[in-house]
């Protein structure tokens, strides 16, 4: 069987961090679908608060250090990829925008990503579509259909309280990104090369 590389992105501050509490079930959501279709998985998670002094540095010097370079290929060379960022004022995390402006406009395309996000209140869920999606489309990405929000209530509630519970969504939107990740030619490891409209349709249908 062969194996893909999935990155996992959380701009979480805190310890413990309810971003990546959601990027792992996301993360482990995903793995569970790549296996049943056949594709074991390398994880690989980043932690951007680990990265912020470097990712500072490099917004004025224009060079990435060691540490952050790494994990720069790292995310520019899986075959998919799980973003998730805590939503502040109305928006994506600074720390989160500015990792991504790092790396190259073109690096990303073609891969096929999953966006998440937490917050407080579900009315700050939109982010997901006004702020996030654009950002990765800009960045021609292939953004799976389902975007994933986590308020409080979602963690207080365990997520089964209403019909389109976080689980739910967790568990649709992993299928999405294993679909795209199984179906994506082996050549985009080495040439992203941005996968068609009818072939993305063909992954995700059951």
């Amino acid at each position: 069987m062969e194996s893909v590389r999935l990155v996992v992105v959380s701009a979480g501050l805190g310890l413990p961090s309810s971003t990546r509490l959601l990027a792992d079930r996301l993360a482990e959501a995903t793995v569970r679908r790549l296996s049943g279709d056949g594709h074991p998985a390398e994880v690989r998670v980043i932690e951007l608060r680990d990265l912020a002094t470097d990712i500072a540095a490099n917004l004025v010097t224009g060079f990435p250090g060691a540490t952050l370079r790494e994990a720069i290929e790292a995310v520019t060379e899986a075959d998919g990829l799980i973003a998730v960022t805590p939503i502040f004022t109305a928006s994506y995390s600074g720390l989160f925008k500015s990792f991504f402006d790092v790396i190259d406009n073109s690096a990303l395309t073609g891969k096929p990503v999953l966006i998440a996000a937490t917050g407080g209140t579900a009315r700050h869920s939109l982010v997901l579509e006004h702020a996030m999606r654009p950002l990765f489309a800009y960045l021609r990405a292939i953004v799976v259909p389902t975007a994933v929000y986590a308020a409080s209530e979602d963690w207080g509630t365990g997520g089964d309280s209403r019909a389109d519970d976080l689980a739910s969504r967790v568990a649709r939107a992993a299928g999405e990104l294993a679909g795209l990740m199984s179906h994506r030619p082996a050549a985009a490891r080495q040439v992203e090369a941005v996968i068609p409209f009818e072939q993305q349709l063909a992954a995700l249908r059951p």
